[in-house]
């Protein structure tokens, strides 16, 4: 285990006997390290199930070159339908393919990759190369007309690498930077959502991104851009890409979800097609599925339209996938205001069951946590309508039972040439591809293990010149040269172990236990080390440190995670970082300058620290109601 950090040189010292309180909170951490130990537990012997399924599940079937593309497209990646190259997005084995066109089901199927990666976590490598997503995103992007490009960062992978480049992909475009996963980031200090926010904002301004004529800047978030048609007054904006507005949210929780979508009915309206944009494992999947069960989504068009498929592995969606957006007439937009301000005055026991259900598997897969809803929905229109009408001219006040997902039909649903004539569409587009990005060197199962998808605990360590901190078999940080101590805070997945040795010690733990248990990534022993490029060495020198509260840089192993480093003050250190050979390391100011607070009680005899994990918050619900005492 990571938390086992013993030293010849630490020597204990005597203490006194400790007291009621201290035993009570010795006691509390070691059931948080049982907890925590239990957890870990449950996902090796997960993992070891999905491990046999994948034995007894082989992939069946055999390609038929001489069959004809279907024309359809597969509904949770986007992929042309067929059964010719198994390499080839959207293969379908010619039986299945076969079966399913003579049933005449091949409208709603799901291609093989989607299902391996769905129901089996398995994934399947393509022959899909970065130019020809690039192709796809900036060919879907020339369409005439007036286009809003919603620009999906990930908040655990700044700087983003395709930020520079977003201009010439966009071209004159009105543009939303979105920076997503923010739920997965503890707070360090009062206010960080507001500092992230700014630090996205500066990093669109070092991209050359035009902020939009009257948009008053980061720090006031309900800015959203310009009035109707007022963004093209400045003749220099019509011909460059034009920064609306910089939003955090949540694809997975919720959280600033329904205020992203008021945003988008207020200010873009009806006016043209919205393309979702961005890098491999952003989380666009994730929000075209949130969205496409919100009121962003006609009513019937969220249960006509099948979620897209998600996966932690790179590029999951391979090509366009669609739904139609909703017209935000006055009169839905007040019931669906109608809707928010009754969300807004209850609290968790006004909520149902299953609604209290969600939100607490929601509070324990992020810090911040928001609710989205629908104010209409199609199934329930048809039920009470006497007579059969448009569904969007049709509205469903929920009354004192809000829905948090739409309910499917048992009916199958389908959109009519009518209910999408003049319809204006949202795009989810593929992933473009990260150049230098570790997760390519990695496996499916390494993957799973490398990309955070809880809350993140932060864990710091107090190390000495002449010490080396391991993340996994993935990243190493020597301590070459310094005064005084300094404290290394890994912000990292929880799964991603963390060992820390001597310097004369290092190649030797690295050489034993690369591919193996104490390192854990990569996996697979000495014949994955083989094929597994070596660490490669860069020297890093930071400046004088502010104090022992505050980080002065974050050492970024590409998109693995990071170490917050902070000195005593004043304190100059010389690092040595590691990283494999391919893959960038990144030493960047601070994301979050106060995370080596969030630590608990130094443990005795070791450099580690008690972890700490934060309460989550859950926006627009009341805090729990007073009983009034009888």
């Amino acid at each position: 285990m990571q938390e086992r950090f013993l030293f010849p040189e630490y020597v204990a010292e005597p203490e006194p006997a400790p007291t009621l309180e201290e035993q009570l909170q010795e006691l509390q951490q070691r059931q948080e390290e049982e907890q925590r130990q239990k957890q870990q537990l449950q996902e090796e012997r997960r993992q070891q199930k999905l491990r046999a399924s994948l034995r007894v599940h082989r992939v069946v079937g055999h390609p038929d070159p001489t069959v004809p593309p279907s024309g359809l497209n597969c509904s949770g990646c986007g992929a042309e339908l067929h059964c010719q190259d198994p390499g080839v997005p959207g293969y379908l084995p010619s039986e299945k393919f076969l079966s399913a066109a003579a049933a005449g089901g091949l409208a709603r199927t799901v291609c093989q990759r989607c299902w391996l990666l769905v129901h089996h976590r398995r994934a399947l490598r393509l022959q899909v190369s970065r130019e020809q997503y690039l192709e796809l995103v900036s060919a879907a992007l020339r369409q005439p007309g007036p286009t809003l490009v919603l620009y999906m960062v990930d908040l655990l992978d700044l700087p983003d690498a395709l930020l520079p480049d977003l201009p010439a992909l966009v071209g004159p475009k009105q543009l939303i930077v979105l920076g997503n996963k923010v739920d997965l980031l503890p707070q360090d200090a009062p206010g960080y959502l507001q500092r992230l926010r700014e630090r996205l904002w500066d990093d669109c301004a070092r991209a050359g991104l035009l902020r939009a004529p009257g948009h008053r800047g980061p720090l006031h978030p309900g800015g959203g851009g310009p009035p109707d048609g007022e963004e093209n007054s400045n003749p220099s904006a019509r011909c460059r890409t034009v920064l609306r507005d910089v939003r955090l949210i949540s694809a997975k929780t919720g959280y600033g979800v329904e205020e992203l979508i008021s945003e988008l009915q207020r200010s873009w309206r009806y006016r043209g097609d919205v393309f979702l944009v961005g890098s491999t494992n952003a989380g666009k999947s994730t929000l075209f599925n949130t969205l496409l069960e919100s009121d962003y989504c006609t009513a019937k068009g969220a249960e006509a339209i099948d979620r897209a498929t998600i996966s932690p592995w790179p590029g999951t969606t391979l090509n366009l996938l669609k739904f139609p957006i909703c017209n935000p007439t006055p009169y839905r937009m007040f019931k669906r205001q109608k809707r928010l301000k009754k969300y807004a005055t209850e609290a968790e026991e006004d909520l149902s069951q299953l609604e209290q259900n969600q939100l607490n598997l929601l509070k324990k897969h992020g810090y911040v946590v928001g609710r989205v809803g629908r104010t209409f929905l199609y199934s329930e229109q048809k039920n009470k309508a006497a007579f059969e009408f448009d569904a969007d001219s049709l509205s469903f006040d929920m009354e004192n039972e809000p829905v948090m997902v739409a309910d499917k039909s048992t009916k199958q649903v389908e959109l009519t040439p009518q209910d999408v004539k003049d319809a204006h569409w949202f795009y989810d587009t593929p992933g473009i591809s990260k150049e230098n990005c570790i997760l390519n060197l990695l496996t499916e199962k390494e993957v799973n293990i490398v990309l955070p998808t809880h809350s993140i605990v932060p864990r710091t360590f107090v190390l000495k010149p002449g010490m080396v901190l391991f993340l996994g078999a993935i990243g190493r940080i020597d301590f070459l040269q310094g005064s005084q101590s300094a404290w290394f805070t890994v912000v990292a997945s929880n799964f991603l172990p963390v060992h820390i040795t001597s310097l004369d010690k290092a190649d030797t733990i690295y050489q034993k236990h690369a591919g193996h248990t104490l390192l854990k990534v990569p996996m697979g022993g000495k014949e994955r080390m083989t094929e597994f490029p070596p660490l490669v060495a860069e020297d890093i020198t930071l400046e004088e440190g502010a104090g022992e509260s505050e980080a002065v840089a974050d050492i970024k192993f590409s998109s693995a995670g990071w170490v917050a480093v902070t000195p005593q003050f004043k304190d100059r250190l010389h690092l040595r970082g590691y990283t494999p050979q391919g893959t960038v390391l990144t030493v960047r100011p601070p994301l979050l300058p106060y995370i080596v607070n969030i630590k608990g009680e130094r443990i005795k005899r070791s450099v580690a620290y008690k972890t700490k994990k934060l309460p989550s918050l859950v926006y627009n619900l009341q805090k729990k109601k007073k009983q009034m005492k009888v």
